[in-house]
């Protein structure tokens, strides 16, 4: 794997990123080191978590993501030179985590100082090389919504020009390197940039969307605005919470007979987000049966699309063993052809973009 540029900083990070928000809840610390100890071995050293991981998130489990990492950190002290390490400051508190900023919908100077602080401490680390606001601090369309509401809008709310205020003292003070957003829309990127370079302040790098067969939204305007502002998209979720693996294709609606291992056969609030919807995964099964009709598996299939894509400078991988870690690591090559890239959009305009 040829390294690959983040933004326009000196951050050189391999075109697939491990993703740890299994850590913790699907996956227990002791199997969670062996993953990264493998991952460091197929050279790959680039890491994301979040201080609200693992996933589904709890208010009990809450920063045990970052916690186990830190520890596996802590035993290999000379890995983390040659890590980049990725974490997230989570936004103001949503309807489902009450217990998240203590039920409020702000994010504050405070929160993130808060936030960073305890990031920094569990991770066992002294500085996060790219440190990112996991969802917006204002009323956007996100996480399965699909319009924006004017009248949600609160000015009250802590400013994009005040985070990156509080992000540059951040950098100043030598506790993160870079910055990202995560889950933004085309303006919420535009405004990062044109507000970091009319004050001085630090430049975004990567924003981290959602991007996978079943959700292409970033191809809905934000790659123009990524590609035109030198940002790179971390592609997360490219197997669609395991509807792109197949596993659920014989399932009668997601999470109905569905293998008792996985995420949304475990876990109620997962089947009723984005993922669990009858029509992605309706649209999942015409994509996973294009794959087998061409001899491939569903999981090469959409992980090839997304490690080919022009629009993706990284995708992230989650997994629950090593077996797929390998797996998901040899797929890393597969060129898909015209034919069935054809296909791919045929299905697309038919369906459009279901688990938005």
């Amino acid at each position: 794997m040829i390294p690959i540029r983040l933004g326009q900083t000196d951050l050189h990070v391999s075109p697939i990123c491990l993703g740890t928000m299994t850590f913790g809840q699907q996956v227990q610390e002791s199997l969670a080191h062996q993953i990264l100890d493998r991952a460091f071995e197929r050279n790959i050293h680039f890491l994301d978590t979040a201080e609200m991981y693992p996933v589904p998130t709890t208010a009990h489990t809450f920063n045990d993501t970052e916690t186990i990492l830190g520890h596996w950190l802590k035993k290999n002290p000379s890995k983390r030179s040659q890590i980049t390490l990725a974490t997230k400051v989570a936004g103001p508190s949503r309807g489902q985590t009450p217990w998240l900023r203590d039920g409020r919908s702000d994010l504050t100077v405070k929160d993130m100082e808060y936030s960073l602080h305890g990031s920094l401490k569990r991770l066992c680390t002294d500085v996060i090389d790219l440190y990112q606001i996991h969802w917006p601090n204002r009323s956007v369309p996100s996480f399965g919504t699909m319009y924006f509401d004017p009248n949600k809008d609160d000015l009250q709310m802590l400013s994009i020009h005040q985070q990156l205020e509080t992000l540059g003292r951040f950098v100043q003070e030598g506790k993160i390197r870079y910055i990202g957003v995560s889950n933004e829309t085309p303006f919420g990127v535009h405004e990062f940039i044109r507000l970091a370079e009319q004050y001085q302040l630090p430049r975004i790098a990567t924003t981290q969307n959602v991007y996978c067969l079943v959700n292409r939204t970033v191809e809905n305007a934000l790659d123009e605005s990524l590609y035109r502002l030198g940002v790179s998209l971390l592609a997360y979720s490219p197997l669609a919470f395991g509807l792109l693996t197949g596993k659920y294709d014989l399932s009668g609606t997601t999470g109905q007979h569905a293998p008792t291992d996985s995420r949304i056969s475990k876990y109620e609030s997962i089947r009723k987000q984005r993922w669990g919807r009858p029509s992605a995964l309706s649209a999942a099964k015409l994509y996973n049966a294009l794959a087998i009709q061409h001899g491939l598996t569903p999981t090469q299939m959409a992980l090839a699309f997304c490690y080919n894509k022009w629009q993706v400078a990284s995708t992230i991988i989650g997994v629950t063993s090593i077996a797929q870690l390998d797996e998901n690591l040899d797929i890393y090559g597969t060129v898909l052809s015209e034919e069935i890239l054809l296909a791919i959009d045929q299905i697309r305009n038919q369906h459009r973009d279901p688990a938005y």
